[in-house]
């Protein structure tokens, strides 16, 4: 941030000066312009004498506090609140220059707004962070002058503020507000057929025309000379685990953010729809080590464990160990559960390399793998070639293309489930899979 003097002299203070300095040079000619201009002196310096009384006389005219949020949401935009208060008695210009957190990279912030006299106003704009971690913001800087507008003086507010920056939970509030039983569509989440149903019993009931009749209960026909059936739920608190790979291959940037965060922001997402479907959420993070782990629970503080280990995650930029992550898997998730890993492949050379742990993990486990399609690839094969170094760029990119559906194939060889996916579409296409999975009852 550029040091702010205490105050400054108007551009239209100079023009002033220069039309003057004009005039003087014109009455070499016209010696009338000459009266002209010693007048016009007189004028703009007791227009600067009295700008200067009004703006400087008195201390405090102009009070303010910048009113932030306890937190960040990555990725989206956050607002910030400034509330002014003006003591002139005259209608105040102002010129506002927050030192908002470097993270941000504004170097030229500034909101230009008037006030009332003895008023108080509400200024708002948004910020968008794009990685998570402590935004401190500096001084609240406020330049005031008058309608003469020649002088301003500032006044510097000490507002110093810290706010952490977390996981998308604005994307999760959007979608926890979605019934995703009636509007899904809406969001573009898609309704799956039902084709059987999970095994957990709920109770005997009457026959009532339209229900199955594989599920009539013979045994309780007989007993009560009529006909009853079994009524079944979906199985409830089936273990759900988010996990993250961390290597460098995360850090592509996509939009601002990284893989790696938006696969942090789909994950606490589908956390919160696993719970709000009586499952089990967990989560752990991968590269060289296993890190970041909450252990797949429902309970009340569920969601925060979460979101504060999502908050920790961040990459080493090494390679991924993923028999480190088979052997930990094989160890402490001892329940069959659902797996939504986290990853990306962008050649069958690399799925090669790690297929063998993830069909160990997939014999013990219902394994998602999940990895992002290159939008960059594919602004390459719909542009039209025009010159033949395009035409060799649009042929690699098509290359590229189909491995990675090479590999999509590959895994469901293995009877491994994948989604490959846009970063913008994850967090959808995620919570599509899931209930993709729950309606079929394949976990």
């Amino acid at each position: 941030m550029k040091l702010l003097k205490p105050f400054y002299i108007q551009p239209r203070f100079f023009y002033a000066g220069i039309g003057i300095v004009v005039l003087f040079a014109l009455s070499y000619f016209i010696p009338l312009l000459f009266n002209i201009a010693q007048l016009s002196i007189l004028v703009l310096a007791a227009l600067f004498i009295l700008d200067v009384l009004l703006v400087f006389i008195g201390n405090k005219k102009i009070e303010a506090s910048r009113i932030v949020p306890d937190k960040f949401s990555n990725g989206d935009a956050n607002q910030i609140e400034l509330s002014i208060r003006n003591k002139y008695p005259f209608v105040v210009y102002l010129e506002i220059i927050d030192e908002v957190p470097e993270q941000f990279q504004i170097r030229d912030f500034k909101i230009k707004d008037k006030i009332n006299p003895r008023k108080e106003k509400q200024i708002y704009y948004n910020l968008t962070p794009k990685e998570r971690g402590e935004y401190h913001f500096g001084y609240l800087n406020i330049y005031a002058s008058s309608a003469i507008k020649l002088v301003a003086k500032r006044f510097m507010l000490e507002h110093k503020a810290m706010v952490p920056t977390y996981p998308s939970f604005k994307q999760l509030k959007k979608f926890e507000l979605l019934n995703i039983n009636k509007n899904a569509m809406d969001y573009g989440l898609k309704k799956v057929r039902r084709l059987g149903h999970t095994m957990e019993f709920e109770q005997i009931k009457d026959y009532v025309l339209g229900d199955d009749l594989r599920t009539i209960n013979w045994k309780a026909t007989a007993k009560k000379n009529q006909l009853m059936v079994n009524q079944f739920q979906d199985e409830k608190s089936q273990p759900v685990y988010s996990i993250i790979d961390k290597g460098r291959i995360m850090k592509m940037p996509f939009d601002g953010l990284s893989l790696l965060d938006y696969a942090i922001n789909a994950t606490l997402v589908i956390s919160n729809i696993v719970l709000k479907k009586h499952d089990k959420a967990g989560m752990l993070s991968f590269s060289k080590k296993i890190e970041n782990v909450v252990v797949a629970e429902r309970r009340s503080g569920q969601m925060q464990l979460i979101l504060e280990a999502l908050y920790n995650v961040k990459t080493d930029f090494f390679e991924s160990d993923f028999g480190r992550l088979y052997a930990n898997i094989k160890r402490h998730v001892t329940h069959r559960s659902l797996l939504l890993m986290y990853t990306n492949f962008e050649t069958l050379d690399g799925l090669n390399r790690q297929l063998p742990y993830l069909k160990a993990i997939a014999k013990s486990h219902l394994l998602v793998v999940i990895f992002f399609k290159n939008t960059e690839i594919d602004t390459l094969i719909n542009n039209k070639a025009e010159t033949i170094q395009q035409v060799y760029d649009k042929v690699i990119a098509e290359k590229f293309d189909f491995e990675k559906r090479l590999i999509v194939n590959e895994l469901k060889k293995f009877g491994i489930h994948s989604i490959l996916t846009t970063p913008e579409n994850l967090t959808v296409d995620t919570i599509n899979k899931y209930l993709e999975i729950k309606a079929r009852g394949l976990l």
